[in-house]
């Protein structure tokens, strides 16, 4: 039996209008704003009228360190929506937008999968309603803007080698991590080196997600610092008069985007940062709106506990006044026999010794989430190879240490396979609940760090580069030492070595470079070899990507 593609399946599935979806979700038609038959943008004004109803309970859902083997998240995520739609409670989800650098790279799609799929896949993966367009040229508008000035006079004094604002495009270009502007001659430019970031870590990126309205995003873009003068100034995009004209690229992108799963689920897919190098949760007005139009909202950080699910908890949390009356902690026995040292290749061979050892991640990653007062449920995500008691392995070890798991088998069921998933998840929600994020934002930036790295990584202890010691030093004497801190990390490991697999002992982390996000929120520490311009790999997914004389696209997994 031939066994259907993700994308086949999403071709073979009926969408309803967006306009029944929006009318399920409890969405009026007057705030519904179309683009085209099955996908619309919610106007933000539509939240004043829902100020004054209760809020919905909410739930994330985070995962154990990736692998090549894949985890299934995004999966996982929809099928347990889908499932407690099927029980009869009012749900809806809330994802971020996929970037287009990874579906040509490495990843491919970023709209779960099987019969647990938001849709239309296509759109969503591609240019969906030009939300990251509008980030990015947003944000480049600002760097135009800057080297205008520059060349204009400089009237701010602006020392260009002090100039910390980069600009930005949504594909992984590693040629463009470090170049020379303004090598054209006297009208073409002040020379000065600079670079390329993916946009999806772009500091606009997390603005638009971390914004309650539009003042708020335009106050937040005005805070933004661009560069320093001769005499260590700090310059912002509110001295360049950038914030009103990048608002307006982006009043439309503020606007939540809705969609549907395959079983006709509203599903908010808004914004898209990174979680290795942003703090990687949609935005927080899609979760609001979800949280005012539903019982529950299901909402996924990216990657792992230790980036998207810490970042949720210490910065979205935060900003969002939210309170997590669960976490779905997402795994595999392909995953943690991996992290048990099997090879990718070897992964099909039952091998319950290398699972056993490979449990080491899984527990990292349960005491992670533990710290911060919220029920914790794993989702054991099955693969066709699994075999009977790798599963029950699996089940049997986490419910020895005292945590809830389920089976899920949501890509070939769709909500029908996350039922028992979902009935743990309810049954959590009666636990007592004490959230609190891991640290105080009283906290000296270094303690901050120093906490993450060693309670959530396992780290030892932390070193800097003398330049990023000294930087810190800087923004606590510029009064940005409250700022809750956004690490930047590779996604392969709990260390910062992508190597070190399994849960790494006797290491200590290395920040080597810091930066500041005053518009967003928080700073930057960049930790280890972490690139924030990603590279293409050896066979991009791009190569089997095409499109057929019908326009239907394939190789879009």
């Amino acid at each position: 039996m031939t066994v259907p593609s993700d994308i086949e399946i999403a071709h073979a599935s009926k969408l309803l209008p967006i306009g029944e979806i929006a009318a399920k979700a409890g969405i009026p038609e007057e705030a519904l704003i179309p683009y085209g038959k099955t996908k619309a943008k919610v106007d933000l004004n539509f939240m004043k009228s829902l100020e004054d109803r209760p809020d919905g309970k909410l739930v994330l859902v985070t995962a154990t360190t990736p692998t090549p083997a894949g985890e299934g998240k995004t999966t996982t995520t929809i099928g347990l929506t889908q499932a407690l739609a099927k029980m009869g409670h009012s749900a809806m989800i809330c994802l971020r937008e996929p970037s287009l650098g990874p579906c040509f790279g490495v990843k491919g799609g970023a709209a779960g999968g099987g019969y647990s799929q938001v849709l239309p896949m296509e759109d969503i993966n591609l240019h969906f309603t030009g939300d990251i367009h509008a980030v990015t040229t947003a944000h480049n508008l600002l760097s135009a803007l800057l080297d205008n000035h520059l060349q204009q006079g400089n009237d701010l004094g602006i020392d260009p080698r002090q100039v910390v604002f980069r600009r930005v495009m949504d594909m992984n270009e590693r040629a463009l991590r470090h170049i020379v502007l303004g090598l054209g001659g006297k009208g073409n430019g002040i020379p000065r080196e600079s670079g390329f970031d993916i946009s999806v870590s772009s500091e606009v990126m997390a603005i638009l997600c971390l914004s309650k309205d539009l003042a708020d995003l335009k106050e937040r873009l005005g805070r933004i610092v661009v560069a320093y003068t001769r005499e260590g100034k700090t310059v912002t995009a509110h001295d360049l008069k950038a914030e009103g004209a990048m608002a307006a690229l982006l009043r439309e992108a503020l606007n939540p985007n809705l969609v549907q799963t395959i079983e006709h689920v509203p599903a908010f897919v808004h914004g898209g940062p990174f979680a290795n190098i942003a703090h990687g949760t949609n935005s927080l007005m899609a979760t609001k709106m979800a949280l005012k139009l539903s019982d529950i909202a299901v909402v996924e950080a990216g990657f792992a506990s230790d980036l998207g699910g810490e970042k949720f908890m210490d910065i979205a949390c935060r900003y969002g006044g939210f309170h997590p009356q669960a976490v779905v902690l997402v795994t595999t026995v392909r995953a943690l026999k991996m992290h048990g040292g099997v090879a990718k290749a070897e992964l099909k061979e039952e091998n319950r010794t290398a699972l056993a050892k490979g449990f080491g991640n899984l527990d990292a990653h349960l005491e992670n989430l533990s710290q911060f007062g919220v029920p914790v449920v794993v989702a054991l995500n099955r693969f066709p190879t699994d075999t009977e008691g790798e599963l029950e392995d699996v089940l049997a070890h986490v419910r020895g240490r005292g945590h809830e798991a389920a089976l899920s088998e949501v890509w070939e069921k769709g909500g029908e396979g996350g039922l028992e998933l979902a009935e743990k998840v309810l049954g959590s929600m009666k636990k007592a609940n004490g959230y609190h994020p891991l640290y105080e934002l009283g906290l000296p930036l270094k303690e901050k760090i120093e906490k993450i790295a060693t309670h959530v990584y396992g780290a030892e202890g932390v070193d800097y580069i003398d330049s990023a010691s000294a930087f810190l030093e800087d923004l606590e004497k510029r009064g940005y030492g409250s700022l809750p801190v956004c690490m930047a990390k590779t996604q392969m490991s709990l260390s910062d070595d992508p190597g070190k697999i399994g849960r790494p002992k006797g290491w200590r982390l290395l920040v080597r470079e810091v930066r500041l996000s005053a518009g967003a929120g928080f700073v930057v520490p960049i930790c280890g070899t972490i690139m924030t311009m990603p590279g293409l790999p050896k066979r991009p997914a791009a190569e089997s990507i095409d499109v057929d004389d019908q326009g239907r696209i394939t190789g879009l997994f």
